[in-house]
């Protein structure tokens, strides 16, 4: 007998208390934190969805290995095991580990790139569009046309636009040092990016003499995505899915922190190696040695065993389907999100939601404070605070307002999505009493981490 409840394929052996706060409690919090959930004190959050990168519960069988940590300076052991793990997903030659994502791609972009440049991909995300920035380069994003509509239901709207692509490769001759493809698209909602359009950019690379590098950091799940909706892949495993999408390019960057499954750590991995090499030497000046890159070597361990635990059916099916269980409950409720449910978030669409504000007033950032402020859940803003001010200094307002609610692994149970629904529908209720908020300080780049805010007309939430 097929039974339809999919459980968490994993026993908890350890646990974290939580510290529950009231209402009176958050507001001071906010005001401390000068409304920026990111300065918030941690344990004065139920439910942390403020990103899925690094906060995740490791597997007994990582902690085991962390045990037989190397710690040697140059050459050990521990590196080599990470090595073998690595290459054995990937299928390339060069594996240089990084302590995260960010620095695998401060490394390449500075080895790599040069004023001037531009670097399509399907959506850059923040830290990988301020690395390009901080070198001189043109972040450009190609998004397919379904990606911007929120409520449209499409497979795979985390695709690359290849007409703009290939357009982009033919008018830029010279200026693109490689194109970029992002799995999955983490600026667009969440979405995957289908084999046939991996497949499509590598040919329009090739064909131009660019290479290509995946933003491989949510792979699996990526991969998963592929298995279920993809005609011709429902038969494949994950990770034959996964190796054929990194044959396809060139390289990769990887924030471990999200699909391999550990709390620190990342790499960036090349077929080229003469670029290799170059990304070694960049790589000494700030990480650390090429055989431990910033990491210690309990987390080259950690790291070998998740990116292997990571393709497991049972962990993906059971991931994908708890974060379209809350997708379910909002939809039935009418809480515009994008749809269909990404692989690691939900995301709220708050210029559905709240019309009476305008993008200058940041609607995304005064949804993701009042659920924090009536029922303690930390999100996260993708809209006119991350992406709105330009290279220039000038304002745009982003191509959408979006607040992500992002599942740490392994963390959760049904029990707290389920006390989120709860929440998410309570402040869906008080919408159109929601304000506005303004910037009264922040630095010209990645201003969402530390910026200060101030609400429209006082407060946040009017009688």
């Amino acid at each position: 007998m097929q039974f339809k409840t999919i459980i968490e394929p994993f026993r908890i052996k350890t646990v974290e208390p939580i510290r529950f706060t009231t209402r009176e409690q958050r507001a001071a919090a906010l005001e401390a934190a000068h409304l920026n959930l990111f300065r918030l004190k941690a344990e004065d959050v139920i439910i942390d969805l403020l990103t899925d990168s690094g906060t995740g519960a490791m597997s007994a069988a990582q902690w085991a290995g962390m045990m037989q940590g190397d710690e040697s300076y140059a050459g050990a052991r521990s590196f080599f095991r990470f090595e073998s793990a690595v290459r054995d997903v990937t299928g390339y030659r060069h594996i240089i580990p990084t302590h995260q994502g960010r620095a695998a791609e401060r490394i390449l972009f500075a080895s790599a790139c040069r004023a001037g440049d531009i670097v399509p991909n399907n959506t850059h995300f923040d830290t990988t569009r301020a690395n390009l920035e901080a070198v001189g380069v043109t972040a450009l994003d190609l998004r397919c046309p379904e990606a911007t509509q929120p409520s449209l239901v499409a497979p795979f709207k985390g695709n690359i636009d290849l007409v703009a692509l290939e357009r982009c490769l033919t008018e830029h001759k010279g200026r693109v040092p490689f194109a970029m493809i992002t799995i999955t698209n983490n600026s667009g909602g969440g979405q995957p990016v289908s084999l046939a359009n991996i497949h499509g950019a590598s040919a329009l690379c090739k064909a131009h003499g660019v290479p290509l590098i995946l933003d491989a950091c949510r792979f699996a799940e990526n991969a998963w995505f592929i298995k279920q909706r993809e005609p011709g892949q429902g038969n494949r495993t994950p990770a034959a899915i996964a190796r054929e999408a990194f044959d396809c390019a060139d390289g990769c960057t990887m924030s471990a922190k999200k699909d391999g499954l550990v709390n620190i750590g990342g790499f960036l991995a090349l077929n080229n190696d003469a670029l290799a090499a170059k990304c070694r030497n960049n790589l000494i000046l700030t990480e650390g040695f090429p055989t431990y890159g910033g990491l210690a070597g309990y987390d080259l361990e950690a790291l070998a065993v998740g990116i292997k635990e990571v393709l497991d059916e049972d962990y993906l099916r059971y991931r994908i389907r708890s974060v379209a269980y809350l997708g379910d409950k909002l939809t039935a409720a009418g809480v515009p999100i994008v749809q269909p449910p990404g692989g690691h978030a939900i995301y709220i669409d708050a210029k559905a939601l709240l019309p009476h504000i305008p993008p200058a007033e940041f609607p995304a950032w005064a949804l993701s404070l009042a659920l924090y402020l009536e029922g303690g859940v930390r999100s996260v803003e993708i809209g006119s605070v991350m992406f709105g001010r330009q290279p220039d200094g000038t304002e745009r307002p982003a191509a959408m307002e979006l607040v992500r609610l992002a599942f740490p692994r392994r963390v959760y149970t049904q029990s707290h999505v389920d006390y989120l629904a709860e929440v998410i529908l309570h402040v869906h209720g008080l919408r159109d009493r929601l304000r506005g908020v303004r910037l009264t300080e922040a630095p010209e780049q990645l201003r969402h981490f530390t910026a200060k805010f101030a609400p429209i007309g006082g407060r946040l939430l009017v009688d």
